[in-house]
């Protein structure tokens, strides 16, 4: 037996009574490949030469729910993402056996969830392509890792959250006006709090980026940091700006800690409580702490950077990405066609 790619996704060949076997084993992941390699040769050859299946213990969804909460290795806010989304779900499936749930039901219970959110208050009598189903697509997204672990630990032979499609996600590009920005930074009720936001809003980067950003990644001599272990596992590098390295320049680095954001010394793990209290107090409604990223973006194309340089800056490895943001430049892109066009031929 042996795994190969084919693109991005693994598939086994093996041979069995002198029949070749090329079977997709539908995962990115190597070591998942394996397992279920593993178990597509088993299961030709139990049907091949009329082996029976062992019993197995059979365990409800709500079970194997808590195993996989309890076996995650994410981040606490990861975790705490996924036991919201699961307040959705977890009401519906909780009694069922975990093999017994089909791609049916999974699809069903999408479509409930979208009726509920068409039903909300809010949401009544706007057409389809003006709401935003992001909560349901992120729930289904949490199932679909769910399923893969309970394909790992030999539960299921296949994922019954694969192949469900996508519903509408309305592009969410927060942007601030600089009076905003200044009330926000102002709102915050500790230097650390200040100095995240500023420093978020200055760069663009992601709040893990932030936090996991360590001193020997700021480079305050060539004014340059480097941003490691990102979400594209590519490192990218941003220039410091001048009220930047005012900034960082004004955080007391001590000897015994790597992190540049830190408490009494300590990794920080989070600052959404009071991230919160500072739009609260900034008097800003439905802001999250990932929307700075796209104020940081706004900025950049609306005072006349190239959406290349600036998905650069952001880290996009694709610029579909970066494109978002497209509308922010019509000027720019006037201008640009006024170039080659405006002057007689």
């Amino acid at each position: 037996m042996r795994i190969y790619k084919r693109g991005n996704i693994y598939w086994t060949e093996f041979i069995v009574d002198n029949k070749r076997y090329q079977l997709s084993c539908k995962t990115k992941d190597k070591s998942l490949a394996l397992e279920v390699a593993a178990a597509l040769q088993a299961d030709v050859i139990r049907k091949k030469f009329d082996i029976p299946v062992k019993y197995k213990v059979k365990k409800t969804f709500k079970a194997v729910w808590e195993e996989y909460i309890k076996n995650q290795s994410t981040g606490k806010e990861t975790i705490r993402r996924s036991n919201i989304a699961s307040k959705h779900f977890l009401p519906v499936f909780e009694n069922i056996f975990i093999e017994n749930v089909k791609n049916i039901d999974i699809e069903e219970y999408r479509r409930v969830r979208r009726l509920e959110i068409s039903n909300l208050e809010k949401n009544i009598n706007k057409k389809e392509s003006e709401i935003s189903y992001r909560s349901v697509n992120y729930e289904i997204v949490v199932l679909h890792h769910f399923f893969n672990y309970c394909i790992k630990k030999g539960y299921l032979d296949k994922n019954p959250a694969t192949g469900i499609k996508k519903l509408n996600e309305l592009s969410r590009l927060k942007t601030l006006s600089d009076e905003d920005i200044n009330k926000l930074i102002a709102g915050a009720t500790n230097k650390l709090t200040r100095d995240l936001i500023t420093f978020l809003i200055y760069t663009g980067c992601r709040k893990g980026e932030a936090l996991n950003l360590k001193w020997d990644d700021v480079d305050l001599k060539n004014d340059v940091i480097a941003i490691k272990g990102t979400k594209t596992k590519y490192d990218r590098y941003i220039p410091i700006s001048k009220p930047l390295k005012t900034i960082l320049g004004g955080i007391e680095k001590k000897d015994d800690c790597l992190y540049v954001f830190n408490k009494n010394g300590a990794k920080l793990g989070n600052f959404r409580k009071s991230f919160m209290t500072a739009c609260r107090n900034a008097g800003l409604k439905d802001l999250r702490i990932h929307d700075l990223r796209h104020v940081f973006a706004s900025k950049m194309v609306m005072n006349g950077t190239s959406l290349y340089i600036t998905g650069e800056l952001l880290g996009h490895r694709t610029t579909q990405m970066t494109k978002r943001y497209s509308h922010l430049v019509p000027e720019t892109l006037k201008k640009a066609v006024d170039d080659v066009w405006g002057k007689k031929l």
